[in-house]
């Protein structure tokens, strides 16, 4: 007996994994809003009720309820895209990632049910061991979507990895810079409940740039096989962007110890994105070299 395909063909797997991770940043970014308008406490510091039943009273309320709404929907998101994963027996690396994210989103849920209930079911929930461990957390689970969807992606790129690398890095680089901007270093902007999602967001995009390089390294051909070289490069990249991340969210107190700390992150990110920039445009050059004088041969 024949099967119907009711699934239209836009709707494939690798763009549903896309579009999940991208809801992911935006809930990260929500998050960040919330607790940056003060609404993270603004539901009585009750959870999963607010103001004393299922629907807000108050602006703030809203937002922490938006929030929590938000978030549910996109947990069932990441629920499908593991099964989804499984069911279509995907490779290996898109199983385990979007597993992983799956695995971990119960931890995050619990996390956040403890961050806003200052007097609700857990004492001192709204302090800064919970608000690190609730955004180290979602980042897990963002780097891990992330991953599995480029995984997702492979064998449906144009261009070959080489050019993709070289393409990812100055985007990765100019986004550091964007980032830089919207932080509170140099203060060109009011560090508020504008301006911090859009930081987050803009550290979340990078943070994905960067993964995305560092993938297409491990899928370069032979002739390109000293893009291996950047991958150390683009680790520490990485890890210096999670402090950057993690001081973005008032974990410590901004002194100006703190911030000068702060902007030497920043520059070491920019000096390591721009060195691995500069290798992967060595080896493009390598390679031309090579193919043109096969050609004049």
């Amino acid at each position: 007996m024949l099967r119907t395909r009711t699934r239209p063909d836009w709707f494939s797997f690798r763009r549903f994994a896309a579009f999940t991770t991208a809801s992911t940043a935006l809930l990260m970014m929500l998050g960040i809003y919330t607790a940056a308008t003060g609404s993270g406490l603004a539901c009585s510091a009750q959870w999963p009720l607010c103001d004393n039943g299922l629907l807000p009273q108050t602006v703030p309320s809203f937002i922490e309820w938006f929030h929590r709404l938000v978030a549910m929907v996109i947990g069932f998101q990441i629920l499908g895209t593991a099964a989804w994963a499984w069911k279509r027996n995907s490779k290996r690396s898109v199983k385990l990632s979007t597993t992983l994210a799956l695995v971990v989103l119960p931890l995050q849920v619990s996390i956040g049910a403890v961050t806003v209930t200052l007097s609700g079911l857990v004492p001192n929930g709204y302090s800064v061991p919970t608000q690190a461990a609730h955004f180290v957390v979602a980042l897990t689970i963002f780097g891990a979507l992330t991953y599995g969807t480029l995984r997702a992606y492979d064998g449906h790129f144009r261009r070959s990895a080489l050019e993709r690398v070289n393409l990812a890095l100055p985007a990765a680089l100019a986004l550091v810079g964007v980032a830089a901007l919207l932080s509170r270093v140099w203060g060109v902007f009011s560090y508020g409940s504008t301006v911090q999602p859009l930081f987050v967001g803009s550290m979340l995009v990078t943070i994905a740039t960067l993964v995305a390089a560092l993938v297409w390294t491990t899928q370069a051909s032979a002739t390109q096989a000293s893009l291996s070289r950047l991958r150390p490069l683009l680790v520490t990249a990485l890890g210096l962007l999670v402090l950057i991340a993690l001081l973005g969210r008032d974990l410590v107190a901004y002194t100006p110890l703190v911030r000068d700390i702060n902007a030497l992150l920043f520059g070491l990110t920019a000096l390591v994105v721009a060195a691995a920039t500069w290798l992967a445009r060595r080896v493009n050059t390598a390679e031309q070299a090579t193919t043109h004088g096969v050609s004049g041969d």
